[in-house]
C-alpha cells in the first residue's frame, strides 16, 4: 500500500471536495488514500484483514475489520467513498450495508476501475440514490450522488449453500469456491489421501471447502483454517458447523496470526488483489513454510500452471515435485526436511 491505484488517483482529482466532509471510506480499497486524504474525519471499512493492518497502524480506532459495517462505525459520517469490487453481488452486500447505515442526504461517492463493472453502480443503488457520472481518467469511472432513502439490510438474506458429496457448503458474496468446487481445489483434493493425521493448516480457506473435504475422509485430522476475507471466515465457519467438524477458524494475512507447527499446509492461493495481479500472497506462502512446518512436514499447493512457483519452492525446500496436472493447473510437493534446513 504505497503508490495510489487508478482508482484513488480519480478521488486525488477532487481532493477539494472533500476537506470539510466526513468520510467513510470502504470497498475494495487497495491503498492508504483513506490514511492521506485531507478530511474533516476519516473512517474506513474493509472486508481485508491484510488492507486492515496497514489503515489500522495509520488510523487507530478509525479503522475498521469485519463482515459488516456496524452503526457505531459509520456514526458522525455524511460521506461515503466506496471502492467497487470486480464481484457484483459483493458490491451489492456492502452498498446495502452501509447505506442502511447512513442518514439520508449523505453524499456518495463510488469509484472502480472500468473493467470491474463499475458502470452497474448506477442500477445496483436505483431506488436509493440518483448516480450521476462525474469523472472518468486512468480507464476509471467516479459516479456521484446523494441518498434518497435507506435500504432494508439484513444479512442472513446474503447466505448461500449447496451440496457437495454428503456436505453442506455455505457461502456469501466475495468468497472463493461460492458456488462450486473449482476446478483447482478439486485437483488439489485428488491428490490428498484418506485416513491422514496430523495438524493441518489451510490458508486462504473460502468457504472451507478444502478442509471439510479433508476432514470427512481423513477425521482424525485438526484443522487451523484462515483467510484475508471476513466473508470467508464467517462462511468456513459456519460449513464447518453444518457438517458438525471442528476447527479453528481466524483471520490471518497469510502467516501473520499463525502461531506453531503443521503438518500439513494445504493451499489454493489467490494470484489477484481486487482487480491487480499479485503473486505476494503465494511467494509469502511458500517462503514462510519453512517456520510453521514440522520436520517432515510438507506443503501442498494448487496454481494456475503458468505461474512461476517452482523456483521459489525450490529455494525454500531445496526441491519439489508435481503431484498432477492439467493443462491449467498444477498441484505442487514441497517436504520440509533436514537437508532443506541446513542450507537455510
Amino acid at each position: 500500500m504505497s503508490a495510489f491505484t487508478p482508482a484513488s488517483e480519480v478521488i486525488l482529482r477532487h481532493s477539494d471536495e472533500f476537506t470539510q466532509r466526513r468520510v467513510l471510506f470502504a470497498g475494495d480499497l487497495q491503498d492508504d488514500l483513506p490514511a492521506q486524504l485531507d478530511t474533516a474525519l476519516s473512517r474506513v471499512h474493509t472486508q481485508q484483514y491484510h488492507h486492515w493492518q496497514i489503515l489500522s497502524r495509520m488510523m487507530g480506532e478509525n479503522a475498521f475489520y469485519g463482515l459488516v459495517a456496524t452503526p457505531e462505525m459509520v456514526a458522525d459520517c455524511d460521506t461515503l467513498v466506496y471502492f467497487w469490487p470486480k464481484n457484483k453481488p459483493e458490491a451489492l452486500f456492502q452498498l446495502e450495508n452501509l447505506l442502511a447505515l447512513l442518514p439520508v442526504g449523505s453524499e456518495l461517492f463510488i469509484v472502480g476501475e472500468n473493467r470491474s463493472g463499475v458502470r452497474s453502480a448506477t442500477d445496483i443503488v436505483e431506488g436509493w440514490a440518483t448516480l450521476n457520472k462525474i469523472d472518468s481518467a486512468r480507464r476509471c469511472g467516479l459516479y456521484h450522488g446523494r441518498l434518497d432513502a435507506q435500504p432494508e439490510f439484513d444479512a442472513k438474506a446474503y447466505w448461500n449453500d449447496y451440496e457437495l458429496g454428503d456436505l453442506t457448503i455455505k457461502t456469501l458474496p466475495g468468497v472463493f469456491s461460492r458456488d462450486g468446487l473449482d476446478a483447482g481445489s478439486n485437483l488439489l483434493l485428488s491428490t490428498l489421501t484418506p485416513h491422514m493425521k496430523g495438524k493441518v493448516l489451510d490458508i486462504g480457506c473460502g468457504a472451507g471447502v478444502l478442509s471439510a473435504m479433508l476432514a470427512r475422509f481423513s477425521p482424525k485430522v485438526r484443522l487451523t483454517l484462515t483467510d484475508v476475507n471476513a466473508a470467508a471466515v464467517e462462511a468456513s465457519k459456519a460449513t464447518l458447523a453444518a457438517n458438525e467438524l471442528e476447527g479453528e477458524v481466524f483471520a490471518s494475512n497469510v502467516y501473520s496470526d499463525v502461531q506453531g507447527r503443521f503438518d500439513l499446509i494445504i493451499s489454493n492461493p489467490p494470484f489477484h488483489d481486487g482487480m491487480q495481479t499479485s503473486l505476494d500472497a503465494a511467494q509469502t506462502l511458500i517462503r514462510g513454510a519453512a517456520k510453521h512446518l514440522n520436520m517432515g512436514g510438507e506443503l501442498r499447493i494448487v496454481a494456475n500452471a503458468f505461474l512461476p512457483y517452482a523456483q521459489v519452492l525450490d529455494e525454500t525446500f531445496g526441491s519439489h515435485e508435481v503431484l498432477a496436472q492439467t493443462g491449467r493447473f498444477k498441484v505442487y510437493r514441497a517436504v520440509w526436511s533436514r537437508a532443506a534446513k541446513a542450507k537455510r
